[in-house]
């Protein structure tokens, strides 16, 4: 891969981090007995991946370019959601004994992302002319 599309994931992932950052410290004040921020930040990243990887395949209706789909898929997107976040978090409350809130932590996490990510790819499915993919290469899929 050539050296440019390392500086376009780097740029995407610096931007998704700060927007992740912007985020977090707004919604700190609810924050406190439950990761309201992270849940909020995995479910739009899970539907913003959806809704870009199917609406800009390059066979679909609004076909991207390459770099454009690296910048959003791997840079934005990776920098953005917070997987590694997520599982500090849930971790922490089972240590701290507050089992109930880790489950509910685990499963509205998982279920509300992956919902997200079927109705972005459902919706950009729709506008593209039912084209079913979301990653055209693998390195798409790694975000």
């Amino acid at each position: 891969m050539p050296f440019s599309s390392y500086l376009i994931v780097m740029i995407g992932g610096a931007l998704g981090t700060l927007a992740r950052y912007g985020i977090s410290v707004a919604a700190l004040p609810i924050s406190h007995r439950f990761p309201w921020s992270t849940l909020v930040i995995n479910v739009a990243g899970s539907f913003a991946i959806g809704f870009f990887g199917a609406l800009t395949l390059a066979h679909g209706r609004y076909p991207a370019p390459e770099n454009l789909r690296l910048f959003v898929m791997v840079g934005l997107c990776g920098g953005f959601t917070t997987f590694s976040s997520f599982s500090l978090q849930t971790l922490e409350l089972l240590q701290g004994g507050a089992f109930s809130r880790a489950a509910l932590n685990i499963v509205v996490s998982v279920m509300l992302c992956l919902l997200a990510v079927a109705l972005g790819h459902y919706s950009a499915t729709k506008l593209n002319g039912d084209a079913k993919r979301i990653a055209q290469i693998l390195i798409e899929e790694e975000a």
